[in-house]
């Protein structure tokens, strides 16, 4: 670097002097026109100087930073295996473990662990050829054996998977170290889709027996091949956990993390995490709901986003005398006002919904009968078929003959049981004054997440259910509506059984031609809606929100919440100039 002081130290004393002399004899003004010029020069050249840098450069992310999430529910399972059913072990397997494919921001897949894969003419062999520079967090090398592995223990009916159903006839083999191949029984459509499952190490979890399985430590100290790995968790006196640490793996096989750390925090109250947002104690929040979207305060990106899910009253006619009457059930879906629910409950971030199939996906059949709300005809149904206010207290009764063929008097009486979110909350007692206008006594049981997976719908122990299911983009209703899956861990929540939707189901299962395949699935849908299994009432948007810090966030269409993480490895919070990639 030029140094003035530097130059005249190493300067000839003689050469030094004319110097002094000159500039003692000039006026002052020409001093001052010599000071002037030069600093016109050294201005200049520092001008064309940033302006170069800043013409050839751009912003770009560096390394360093933490990120901090507030998520609704707490982890039970951060294992691919068993973490299906839970919106919090789903968000964090994803940041943990890798599958041979993954979606991309755009909802298409992506090969993942495998650097390619091939699928035989008859579709019914998938070979996979894994990457051969993939380390698990502990420092073990992933290999073939780890996928054989993982699909074996999904498969093995002792582990209790809930995606069990979907390697159902599939034979996975190892062909070396490095390429694995699955066959089919039959031609399954969407089973790409199956591939994008988490892989699990062998060399932790093979000598764990079943029935130990969820109670192993590893499920909520995970080792993966994610990009981010296992640092710590805190739990409070009670012995739940409120927060999780996860540091990001230097030896990803992918491009590495930008964000140093990741931080989650866990709430059993959607109010409490706008509080934790708006005091700076988090920089997003997993789940806003529409009442609270403008609770939050300035610099945060909100994403809207439509979700191939949607939430439904689910009937267990096992449980409830009144609701395996077909008539009860229709009058219920005519006693319905779904665009009110959506207007004024969700603030118009969801739409209606009429089918267990949503509009734009594979299948959807536009010409369902549709039960508009219409009391009325809710009302005419059930006192044409006995239901009547007997005892004049405004709610309906009917004379039934019991098991011993005795007239005994039924109230017409109904247990809707949802979790305490608020937002289901506010529904569950919309539903509640809607049928209760008609004549239906409706009582509301909320319960957290974990006591309505635990203790009902595992059991299958409740009349009626407000609860939601989730899609893909290739839809396959199968474990929602066929009946080899009314027992968990299957999904099929009514316990829906019919044995002509079974075998749509699984024909269209087994159909390539995507034609042939929607209109089996049409089918499917209108002898569904004639039996009446649920009340569909809406597919909601999903509200995320997230600090205006937090950068390089691309989302585009996303299967569920937790594929919001599908490239957390190019957010960043520090930023660099960098050289523009044109150039």
């Amino acid at each position: 670097m030029f140094s003035i002081k530097k130059f005249f130290s190493e300067t000839k004393p003689a050469f030094r002097e004319k110097v002094f002399c000159i500039w003692r004899v000039l006026p002052a003004k020409e001093k001052l026109l010599v000071f002037c010029l030069g600093a016109v020069i050294i201005i200049t050249s520092l001008s064309w100087f940033f302006l170069y840098y800043f013409k050839n450069t751009e912003i770009g992310p560096d390394f360093g930073g933490k990120y901090t999430e507030a998520i609704l529910g707490e982890p039970r399972y951060i294992n691919p295996v068993l973490a299906q059913t839970n919106d919090a072990d789903r968000d964090l397997s994803i940041i943990i473990f890798s599958g041979l494919a993954k979606y991309n921001k755009s909802g298409g897949i992506d090969s993942d662990l495998a650097e390619k894969y091939e699928i035989s003419a008859d579709g019914k062999i998938y070979t996979f050829y894994l990457r051969k520079n993939i380390k698990w967090h502990d420092g073990e090398d992933l290999t073939a054996d780890d996928v054989i592995f993982t699909i074996a223990t999904i498969q093995n009916i002792e582990y209790h998977s809930p995606i069990r159903v979907n390697w159902q006839g599939v034979i996975a083999e190892k062909v070396d170290d490095y390429t694995v191949k699955f066959s089919l029984n039959n031609v399954y459509a969407p089973f790409l889709e199956n591939t994008t499952i988490g892989i699990i190490p062998k060399h932790i979890w093979q000598d764990i027996l079943p029935q130990n399985f969820p109670l192993a430590k590893f499920n909520l100290q995970p080792i993966g091949s994610g990009p981010y790995k296992f640092k710590k968790l805190q739990k409070d006196k009670l012995g739940k956990i409120v927060s999780m640490e996860f540091s990001a793996f230097d030896d990803y096989y992918s491009e590495r993390s930008y964000i140093s750390a990741l931080e989650f925090s866990f709430y059993d109250s959607p109010e409490v995490m706008v509080q934790i947002y708006n005091n700076k104690l988090a920089q997003g929040i997993n789940f806003l709901s529409a009442e609270n979207r403008n609770k939050i305060k300035d610099h945060a990106n909100i994403y809207s986003l439509k979700l191939p899910r949607y939430f439904s009253v689910f009937f267990n006619q096992n449980q409830s005398v009144v609701l395996a009457d077909k008539n009860v059930r229709l009058a219920l879906n005519y006693a319905t006002d779904k665009r009110k629910i959506v207007d004024e409950i969700l603030g118009g971030n969801a739409e209606t919904v009429n089918s267990p199939i949503l509009p734009d996906l594979l299948g959807f059949n536009s010409d369902i009968k549709i039960y508009d709300f219409l009391p009325e005809e809710a009302a005419r149904i059930l006192e044409e078929s006995g239901w009547r206010d007997l005892d004049g207290d405004g709610f309906r009764e009917k004379k039934i003959k019991n098991d011993k063929k005795e007239e005994e008097i039924v109230p017409l009486e109904i247990t809707l049981a949802t979790t305490n979110w608020p937002e289901l909350l506010n529904v569950a007692e919309f539903l509640k004054k809607n049928w209760g206008q008609v004549g239906v006594k409706i009582t509301v049981d909320s319960k957290s997440i974990g006591e309505i997976q635990q203790e009902y719908i595992r059991p299958r122990k409740y009349q009626a259910l407000l609860f939601g299911q989730i899609l893909s983009y290739l839809p396959d209703p199968f474990s929602f509506w066929h009946s080899s899956q009314k027992k968990d861990p299957g999904l099929n929540l009514s316990l829906y059984d019919n044995r002509n939707a079974d075998k749509l189901l699984e024909e269209a299962r087994q159909t390539v031609s995507v034609e042939e395949r929607a209109k089996k699935y049409e089918e499917f849908q209108n002898l569904l809606i004639n039996d009446v299994p649920a009340v569909f009432l809406y597919s909601p948007h999903y509200l995320y929100a997230v600090s205006n810090k937090i950068k390089g966030i691309e989302i585009d269409k996303v299967v569920m919440p937790s594929q919001r993480f599908s490239d957390v490895n190019k957010w960043y919070i520090e930023t660099q100039r960098v050289k523009k990639e044109n150039l």
